[in-house]
């Protein structure tokens, strides 16, 4: 059984900041989250975690070692290192996405994301040691099969990014539903999925569903263990394995 503990990083008082004490440019902004979830990005990372950018003054993360004391470390870079500050939340389910729901419930009891009296709130509650175990978590790497051949070689390069998007967007929409995961872009052709325990024959459908309902053809090689990092290692080499082998699924256990 998977015990994903997951972390909800959200930009305190974010949207009234953009427009105070007059709108800033968009590009700054933008500049501003891509460079936070890079910080991010490196900050969970080091400490064995994957961070995923979701709306960017949102991003989930996945903290599976990663103790109270860690988060609050991270909480004093970003404050660091930006004009705005972070409130963050965590819990630990047997799926993800109960333990987003957790994770939510608990920030949005300590107040709204634009509210400016809310500042670097902390809340939840990590894994003990006790209760870690080698499979709680379960990362699969999503490729689109071909994709330079299919798409980059072929059309020009917004089609290709909406086949692209249309494939994620599908296969998103279908992990959540039938499997409690959280799937998520991050570049080029390649999708991320932090699952509950599924096993291949889930895997299959899902391939075989985004196939049927868009026409993105894919493949996915899966890993579990007792971290993200680890774990997504684990789903890169089984992704490999699916190239060499000609095949759409592999575990990589």
């Amino acid at each position: 059984m998977t015990n994903t503990q997951v972390t909800l990083i959200q930009i305190d008082n974010y949207g009234p900041w953009t427009t105070t004490p007059e709108p800033r440019r968009e590009v700054d902004l933008q500049t501003l989250q891509s460079r936070l979830y890079a910080d991010i990005s490196q900050l969970v990372g080091n400490r064995e975690g994957y961070a995923f950018f979701a709306r960017f003054d949102n991003m989930l993360t996945v903290t599976n070692g990663l103790g109270m004391d860690a988060h609050r470390l991270i909480q004093e870079s970003i404050a660091n290192r930006y004009p705005v500050t972070a409130s963050m939340s965590v819990a630990a389910g047997p799926s993800p996405i109960e333990a987003l729901g957790r994770a939510s419930d608990r920030l949005q009891d300590a107040g709204s994301a634009q509210d400016s009296e809310r500042r670097e709130i902390l809340r939840g509650e990590t894994l003990a040691e006790a209760d870690r175990s080698d499979e709680d978590v379960q990362i699969a790497h999503f490729d689109v099969d071909d994709a330079t051949g299919k798409y980059t070689d072929q059309l020009n390069e917004f089609d290709t990014f909406i086949h692209i998007e249309q494939g994620y967007a599908e296969l998103m929409r279908y992990m959540r539903r039938a499997h409690d995961s959280l799937a998520f872009f991050v570049g080029g052709d390649n999708v991320i999925a932090v699952c509950s325990d599924v096993e291949e024959a889930g895997y299959r459908d899902a391939v075989a569903h985004v196939e049927d309902a868009v026409g993105v053809e894919l493949k996915v090689g899966v890993g579990r263990a007792r971290t993200a990092q680890t774990a997504g290692m684990d789903a890169k080499h089984a992704l490999e394995d699916c190239r060499e082998n000609g095949s759409s699924v592999e575990l990589g256990w």
